[in-house]
């Protein structure tokens, strides 16, 4: 669900500016592409401070032990989370940056495999877990953090995210996507439109990118959404 969609937070100021105060570059990293930098909502410590605080006020009475954040951005928001809540934070990281014995699971991207690393003993069984990220794509990732802490037997409440399309939503409901838990985003992308590049055949495709969101097709065609990259 989207914050702006909970009773008593409709129309609420605090989602417009979070929305605001994150960046968008156009053509950015390619013609075609409109990136979303994240980290001009920590420049704002007003909008970044709404942005915790509305996940706090979620995640406090819910029982939450564990605060896992997805490298590299869910690092951002996690730890603050985890303090205001009274848990502990755990990072889920890329193959080969924790120095201790790990437990790994591996996902499958458009271009691609990847893993996600987490500590052995980290996290125990029984534990509830939030996940943390920035942004939800098709939900790839997210689902590799649920199966690696169900792996060890904890159990996720909720996963979390600060940006994701409505779409994205909608298609992971009706796939029963990330193992059947459910998602909460603050805030829609901005910009969604007017960000087109054209293919050397003269076939026009609409790319438009959220950080490391993607969304792309042919005009007139279904849309073909990729995973995320990091």
């Amino acid at each position: 669900m989207f914050a702006g969609d909970q009773n008593g937070l409709q129309d609420d100021p605090r989602l417009k500016a979070i929305s605001e105060a994150i960046r968008v570059v156009p053509h950015f990293p390619k013609p075609g592409i409109m990136f979303h930098d994240i980290t001009t909502l920590l420049l704002d410590h007003v909008a970044f401070k709404d942005a915790v605080d509305i996940f706090v006020d979620r995640y406090r009475d819910m029982g939450i032990s564990v605060v896992a954040g997805v490298e590299a951005r869910g690092f951002m928001f996690g730890p603050s989370i985890a303090l205001a809540i009274g848990a502990k934070f755990v990072p889920l990281r890329k193959p080969r940056k924790l120095p201790g014995e790990v437990i790994s699971e591996a996902y499958v991207l458009e271009y691609g495999k990847d893993c996600l690393e987490m500590h052995v003993g980290a996290v125990h069984p029984g534990e509830r877990v939030l996940v943390i990220d920035d942004l939800v794509a098709t939900g790839g990732t997210l689902s590799a953090a649920i199966r690696l802490l169900e792996r060890v037997g904890a159990q996720v409440v909720e996963c979390a995210c600060v940006v994701g399309l409505r779409e994205y939503l909608y298609v992971l409901q009706g796939q029963h996507g990330l193992n059947e838990k459910p998602l909460y985003i603050l805030v829609e992308p901005r910009q969604q439109i007017n960000c087109s590049a054209h293919s050397g055949s003269g076939v026009g495709v609409e790319t438009c990118r959220q950080d490391d969101l993607v969304v792309g097709g042919n005009f007139g065609s279904p849309v073909n959404t990729t995973s995320k990259t990091d």
